[in-house]
């Protein structure tokens, strides 16, 4: 039939027989306009005495568990920031200096006015990201790469950081003793400094003092590092043995050497007799702090050569040394004006928040703040 016949749109003109017979075939299909009629079985049925609960009586069941669902799914749909109240209490300022560095799982934009660390928190930095702590009456800290900061203490007179492993940048005008540095192998105490410490992910550390002096402490076990030296120390062992930058490379191979050695070894032996041939007036930081890791034959070999380089004080004698008597000790440290010795022995037997540091320990350090410029 051609398209253009008007029976395909109303029904006139000259019908097709096949379209008839679509036609009928499809007849029954036809709408009808007629009132629904409905099965019977579907009709309403009326209500039974008790309702609803006596036709359906696991209804309050379902209802209940829907209640707990419900309730325990709200949790999951609230945003988190509700959920975790905001930290209060003592803090710390950080900046971003580079990349993204991270309180937590919370990124600090380089756009960022002022972020908090609190007490608890960890401040992190990956390989491409760096950041300052700094707090008014501490000091500034730059925090390098890779690093993990953790907040452990922030009181009055008492502040206390863990470096779990990387490196920090420490600038501290705090009395001498108010600030910590926890590592895995050492404690790194402030006596009036700026100081670099690495923590390398094995638990082991160094520390390079640009001003001041820093004391590395760990179970009785006690080094000093004052400006232009340093010192390393490992994992159950504690600090090593201090020694100046510029002693040279033989000196500081010996010194390690001996250090690593079972002590009376052989090779601890060798290793000292190295040092004392080699050591100057200035590696008197290095023999007095080996007085006290020689015994026997090997301290009195260190005495004499410290003796030397470095002439006892007045109240120092042989015998007292050899016996490593605290006071003649402390006396012939002071001898090589580095670092009034007090200033430690005061933070050692302070226990909780340390009271103020006398005044001529504060225009002590004041002095050596003024001869260098903050990191």
């Amino acid at each position: 039939m051609p398209i253009d016949n008007d029976y395909l749109w109303d029904g006139t003109g000259a019908p097709d027989p096949e379209i008839q017979r679509l036609e009928s075939l499809l007849g029954e299909f036809r709408l009808a306009e007629r009132p629904l009629a409905l099965p019977a079985e579907a009709a309403l049925v009326p209500a039974k005495p008790g309702g609803l609960l006596v036709q359906f009586p696991w209804l309050p069941r379902l209802a209940a568990a829907a209640v707990i669902l419900l309730a325990a799914a709200i949790p999951f749909f609230l945003p988190a920031t509700r959920l975790t109240p905001a930290p209060t209490g003592p803090s710390w300022d950080v900046a971003n200096l580079e990349g993204t560095p991270q309180i937590g799982s919370e990124s600090i934009s380089a756009h960022q006015s002022a972020a908090k660390l609190y007490v608890g928190q960890t401040l992190t930095t990956n390989s491409s990201s760096r950041a300052s702590l700094s707090e008014d009456d501490l000091g500034e800290i730059q925090i390098d790469p890779n690093s993990s900061v953790r907040l452990l203490q922030s009181g009055p007179n008492h502040k206390r950081l863990q470096l779990e492993v990387g490196t920090i940048h420490a600038a501290i005008w705090a009395p001498p003793g108010e600030f910590v540095v926890d590592t895995p192998s050492a404690v790194a105490v402030d006596l009036g400094c700026a100081y670099t410490l690495r923590v390398a992910p094995d638990g082991s550390g160094t520390i390079r003092t640009t001003l001041g002096w820093v004391g590395f402490h760990l179970n009785g076990r006690d080094s000093f590092i004052p400006a232009g030296a340093m010192c390393s120390t490992r994992r159950q062992i504690g600090p090593g043995t201090p020694y100046f930058e510029d002693a040279s490379e033989s000196f500081r191979d010996a010194l390690r050497t001996f250090d690593q050695s079972e002590p009376g070894s052989d090779a601890a032996s060798a290793a000292l007799a190295r040092v004392l041939s080699e050591a100057r007036a200035k590696d008197g930081l290095t023999l007095w702090h080996l007085l006290s890791r020689a015994s026997g034959d090997e301290r009195k070999r260190v005495y004499k050569r410290f003796a030397i380089l470095v002439p006892p004080p007045q109240g120092v004698t042989r015998d007292g040394i050899l016996a490593l008597n605290p006071p003649m000790l402390d006396l012939y440290w002071n001898a090589l004006d580095l670092g009034d010795i007090s200033i430690w022995r005061y933070w050692e037997q302070s226990s909780g928040p340390h009271p103020s540091p006398r005044p001529e320990q504060l225009q002590k350090k004041a002095l050596l703040l003024k001869k260098s410029p903050r990191p």
